[in-house]
């Protein structure tokens, strides 16, 4: 316990070490749920770059990303601000006012991109997908943003068993990265439909955890449903992808005071082996 206490308080500084050190046969993935246009943007984008530039992740899923006339689109703001290409999803189609969706930022060369909306389509939410080349090796990403409601576990099952259908449809024959906002626990029945053909990294290296230690919904703004964003590697492949470290981001409103969203980041490292 006190090793994960420790993990969970980890700065910037320390995490910016740990990511130049590591080799380069290990993937480093956030997951991060915007908040959209909430409260003070260009503060809270501030406080993301500031603290994305110390980790150095190769790659950043995000979620509940908006862009409008008065609004450039916040994904790319944070793409131009860290060196990352970008590729973002809407069910809103492009040259529309107002698009709202899902984006995965990438360091390494893109090789595919893809994405479509899920059922039942009346949800309007969407999985984004991104292939690169990590040093010779293709990892497939996927990033989506499920139903809300504490109710909707229905619609929930309909979406992932429809994202998983996707995933299937679409993967190479490389590494895997499945993340984003479920907004569900993992005890849900909903979620369990993954167990069987994947981990949930911070659980695997975490099994302990409180639900305080666990939480990425910000209880300072609401005492929120708990741990409801995850990053999923597959159990099998030919490509592996070995949890070794996962910490909980944004934890603390930071030197300016500034929350960096009503969620917290999930940060995911992973030693790739395998051809």
């Amino acid at each position: 316990m006190k090793r994960l206490l420790v993990c969970l308080m980890l700065g910037p500084a320390v995490l910016a070490a740990t990511a130049m050190a590591a080799p380069r046969d290990t993937l480093t993935v956030v997951s991060l749920n915007l908040w959209h246009d909430q409260h003070d943007w260009p503060s809270r984008l501030r406080r993301i770059v500031r603290e994305l530039r110390a980790i150095a992740p190769d790659v950043v899923c995000l979620q509940e990303v908006l862009q409008h006339e008065q609004l450039p689109n916040q994904a790319h703001a944070l793409g131009d601000s860290l060196g990352m290409q970008v590729h973002f999803t809407s069910v809103d189609p492009e040259g529309s006012p107002k698009r709202y969706g899902n984006a995965v930022l990438s360091r390494h060369r893109v090789l595919a991109t893809g994405g479509r909306a899920l059922l039942p389509l009346d949800d309007y939410r969407t999985v984004a997908h991104v292939r690169l080349d990590l040093g010779g090796r293709e990892i497939d990403v996927y990033d989506t943003h499920l139903h809300h409601t504490p109710e909707g576990g229905a619609i929930r099952t309909t979406q992932i068993r429809d994202l998983l259908a996707f995933v299937d449809s679409t993967r190479g024959r490389g590494g895997l990265v499945l993340a984003g906002d479920f907004n569900c626990r993992p005890s849900t029945a909903e979620l369990q439909l993954l167990s069987p053909q994947y981990v949930n990294v911070f659980l695997a290296l975490h099994p302990h955890a409180t639900a305080a230690e666990a939480a990425t919904f910000n209880p300072h703004f609401s005492p929120g449903p708990g741990h409801i964003d995850h990053i999923f590697v597959p159990r099998r492949g030919r490509v592996r992808l070995t949890p070794v470290a996962s910490e909980v981001l944004f934890r603390d409103p930071g030197p300016d005071s500034v929350w960096a969203s009503d969620h917290f980041g999930v940060l995911a490292r992973l030693r790739v082996s395998g051809r």
